[in-house]
């Protein structure tokens, strides 16, 4: 049988489908990289996903890219399913994640599985994701055995920045790493589909991804985890505040917007904007009609 052509701008989505957990372990065993993206609304959504990209992951860091907080620490679960339910009505084909925010599973694991719960009923997400390693195993197996796959997070986990001390790599030294692994191996154990390794040294995140059978998704982990994932504003150069180490810049949108505002600006005070082009007129008759009501 002939391989199905990979999704691209001129290939017929009417080819695809729908991207699964199971896709993921498929990917992984044949050596396929993962690619993931966040996104936030509905454009977004629609132009990754007509563009082929594997997985969405409706991320708590639109607390910082979208609202405008200092951390992810504010973000709440009534934010967190409004924007789910904006990329569920743009992207199709693409396994959604949500991201947990902070304090929606740390509470309790009832807790924890009925805000999980929401993602999928209510936000449209196929997925959730959560922070934390061996400390979060009892909440993961919950949450799994409610029939809501999981994804873990380990390294540097955003939620926990004061702890951490400010946003810095993880698994430097040789203890530190072994936890790591530790961790990722107990994830494994408790169910989760797949872990992000974030900011680790690119050996761990090579080294843990040849050890665990489900399929590691690495931002600023170095090429060899199973699939890479960026913060799409950092991407498209639409965050500016600052740039992650690790993020490859595939355009500026920040600045081409700003040029575009400064010539609506100007356009507008020079009475450039709007044209004829961009009026409606009236029938003459009409108008002359309408002139002798309004002076009559």
């Amino acid at each position: 049988m002939s391989a199905i052509p990979s999704p691209s701008p001129t290939t017929s989505t009417e080819q695809r489908k729908k991207v699964t957990t199971r896709t993921f372990l498929r990917k992984k065993e044949r050596g396929e990289p993962i690619t993931m993206l966040t996104a936030y609304d509905y454009p977004t959504a629609l132009a990754m996903d007509r563009a082929g990209v594997d997985s969405i992951l409706v991320g708590d860091s639109l607390g910082m890219v979208v609202l405008g907080y200092e951390n992810t620490l504010p973000v709440t679960m009534d934010e967190m399913i409004h924007h789910c339910r904006a990329v569920a009505r743009g992207a199709r084909y693409a396994l959604l994640i949500g991201d947990m925010p902070f304090l929606s599973y740390q509470v309790s694991t009832e807790e924890a599985v009925r805000n999980a719960g929401r993602f999928l009923q209510e936000g449209g997400m196929d997925a959730v994701k959560l922070e934390g390693g061996r400390e979060r195993l009892e909440t993961v197996r919950a949450i799994v055995g409610a029939g809501i796959p999981v994804m873990g997070h380990l390294g540097l986990t955003p939620q926990s920045i004061h702890q951490l001390g400010g946003f810095r790599t993880q698994g430097k030294t040789a203890q530190a790493a072994y936890r790591l692994l530790e961790d990722a191996l107990l994830l494994e154990e408790a169910g989760c589909f797949s872990i992000v390794l974030e900011s680790v040294p690119a050996q761990l995140a090579e080294f843990v991804s040849r050890r665990l059978h489900i399929p590691t998704i690495g931002i600023g982990a170095g090429v060899g985890c199973d699939g890479q994932v960026l913060v799409t504003h950092d991407l498209l150069g639409l965050f500016d505040r600052f740039t992650p180490r690790f993020v490859k810049r595939y355009a500026n949108l920040h600045a081409e917007m700003q040029r575009a505002f400064r010539d609506y600006i100007a356009d507008v005070k020079a009475k450039a904007f709007p044209g004829e082009e961009h009026s409606v007129a009236m029938d003459d008759e009409e108008w002359e009609a309408f002139l002798a009501l309004a002076e009559g």
